[in-house]
């Protein structure tokens, strides 16, 4: 009777502490999304972003106690200002990375086959998560993000709120037979000498103008680069640019001749809530909507 009762105790307190857990409790098999099988901590202690739009997600998700890099790019929230820099992204530092001591490393889209070699060589798990073509694909890397980080539970509730406030937006705009009655929206991405680059059909920004009650000019190309004469042939009924490029984008020929310019229908835009995918998304839309209602 007395090992009956030390077994029961023992099986209870075996539980208590995560017996219910499976075999990978300590490590977790992941596929990223350039298709690479990672072995990851289920419970990651130190991470470092080398993503804006990850950092943000992490934050989101109330995870932010385990981060302890980023790059210089990720700039919201304010608080993540206090995380020490890794640097860049384009150049990025493998040394600053590794003196952070990371357990596991998440990277987005600007980071390149190259790095994610030199990260397997050193053996530090890196997971990519990369932006996707369209908006909904945002639950999916907040639910990715979520489980990296041990945090499904936020990551589903976050969702959730995320989806009951799209759900509240007017689904009407959504349609396909109201398209041509919708004003004409540009996004500017680049401008100037260097070429013009603005949103493709094929990328969740091109949803967002679409959810806000716009139809992009430029829907019916694929990837970034837009051509000056299609831009001034269309001539938008709105445009929106990041709020630090809006006065440089408004006094340069041959932009200030755009009707949206002289008619004051250039919409400034919070950098990161429209160009990362990222929950600030949704604030996007709302922003959006207000504008064009109003103007």
């Amino acid at each position: 009777m007395r090992k009956s009762i030390l077994l029961l105790g023992l099986v209870l307190l075996f539980a208590a502490c995560g017996g219910h857990q499976e075999p990978n409790a300590v490590n977790d098999t992941v596929t990223d999304d350039y298709g690479r099988t990672v072995v990851v901590p289920a419970q990651p202690q130190r991470v470092v972003s080398l993503s804006p739009a990850v950092t943000e997600i992490i934050y989101a998700l109330g995870a932010q106690d385990i981060l302890v890099g980023r790059t210089d790019f990720c700039e919201y929230p304010a608080e993540a200002l206090d995380i020490p820099s890794i640097g860049g992204i384009s150049n990025l530092n493998i040394e600053s990375i590794m003196s952070r001591n990371p357990d596991l490393v998440i990277s987005g889209s600007m980071v390149g086959k190259k790095v994610t070699d030199q990260m397997d060589a050193m053996g530090i798990p890196m997971v990519c998560v990369i932006e996707k073509p369209h908006f909904e694909a945002l639950y999916d890397n907040i639910a990715a993000i979520g489980r990296l980080v041990g945090r499904e539970r936020e990551a589903d509730s976050l969702n959730s709120l995320m989806r009951e406030r799209v759900k509240s937006l007017d689904t009407d705009t959504l349609r396909p037979s109201h398209t041509n009655e919708l004003p004409k929206v540009y996004y500017v991405v680049g401008f100037g000498a260097s070429g013009n680059f603005t949103a493709g059909g094929n990328t969740f920004i091109n949803d967002i103008i679409r959810m806000a009650g716009g139809r992009n000019i430029a829907e019916d190309i694929e990837g970034w680069s837009y051509s000056l004469e299609a831009l001034v042939q269309e001539d938008p009924d709105y445009i929106i640019v990041r709020r630090e490029d809006s006065a440089a984008f408004c006094g340069m020929k041959p932009y200030n001749r755009l009707s949206a310019v002289r008619n004051g229908h250039v919409i400034g835009i919070v950098s990161g809530t429209l160009d990362l995918q990222v929950p600030r998304n949704i604030d996007a839309i709302l922003y959006l909507r207000q504008r064009m209602n109003n103007q």
